[in-house]
């Protein structure tokens, strides 16, 4: 990294940096040195080779809700290290899943802690950080927010990894994000009529509107979804791979942002309106399509 492009943003590597130096976790990429001279700072990772998840999922030839169930599983088991660790990763995401190796029995690992955030026992943030579509309605509401965010995401990847597309769209922002806060997402047919009730429930209480009344990670492990045989083993390979095609093709889907601007943005339209928010958009009634919204960074 150019410390020049660095400047103003020092807080931000050395709390990465900070956070990385704390964890060692099998399904966590590792750093394992640091470099420094006069114009570069140098973070050597662990090496991994096998991909993202989404690339992984598309190259298949087979897949199933036991698939998709096992890879929960590891994100889980790390991410309840971390919140072990009092650590908050803040921005879980797809693209943030690697594969540790090519080999098809490859672990997955969680990458990138650009965004995340040691916490002292009971303490919480403010914020309003992530990526869109995987951001917690609490995180959008401006209130003080901890670990439950995470465990939001994982519910958010768990509803695209059996299906192919995300649980909120809008080519708003502002909607997007009303969406998102009021909890309001469905399990659209024909997309979901295969899946199982027990991937449906196991989604629900991940994606609890209400942080209180979350799963967290330890509580997320023991459902019959990951912990029993509930899972099933029917070919979903088909529907969810033409589905990440569809939907995941632009990168604006998966950069990561500061959303005090268009929470700002949000406001000013509910002026003069009641306080229960700004109409919000109809969700579409098919299937996201391809992302076109203007993201910021």
């Amino acid at each position: 990294m150019n410390k020049s492009v660095l400047k103003g943003k020092e807080n931000t590597v050395e709390n990465e940096i900070a956070v990385l130096s704390r964890i060692n976790h099998e399904n966590i990429v590792s750093l394992e040195e640091i470099y420094e001279n006069t114009t570069h700072l140098y973070l050597v990772m662990q090496l991994v080779s096998g991909g993202e998840l989404f690339d992984r999922i598309v190259e298949r030839g087979f897949y199933t809700e036991k698939d998709a169930s096992q890879l929960i599983q590891q994100v889980l088991c790390a991410v309840s290290y971390l919140h072990q660790s009092e650590i908050v990763h803040r921005d879980l995401k797809p693209e943030n899943l690697l594969y540790f190796s090519p080999d098809e029995d490859s672990k997955i690992m969680i990458s990138d802690f650009g965004l995340s955030k040691m916490d002292a026992v009971g303490d919480v943030m403010s914020t309003a950080c992530g990526t869109p579509g995987y951001v917690a309605p609490e995180v959008l509401a401006q209130k003080p927010y901890g670990k439950a965010v995470d465990c939001w995401s994982i519910g958010v990847i768990s509803y695209i990894l059996l299906s192919g597309y995300p649980p909120f769209y809008d080519e708003s922002d502002a909607c997007l994000f009303e969406q998102i806060m009021r909890a309001d997402y469905e399990f659209d047919s024909p997309y979901w009529d295969d899946i199982s009730d027990s991937a449906k429930d196991f989604i629900r209480h991940l994606m609890e509107k209400d942080p209180a009344k979350r799963y967290s990670c330890k509580e997320a492990l023991q459902h019959p979804w990951i912990a029993g045989d509930t899972a099933l083993e029917r070919n979903i390979h088909e529907s969810v791979s033409a589905q990440i095609r569809k939907n995941f093709a632009k990168t604006k889907w998966k950069r990561a942002f500061n959303a005090t601007a268009v929470i700002r943005h949000m406001k000013k339209l509910q002026l003069g309106s009641s306080q229960d928010g700004v109409g919000v958009s109809p969700p579409p009634g098919s299937p996201a399509k391809s992302e076109s919204t203007n993201k910021q960074s």
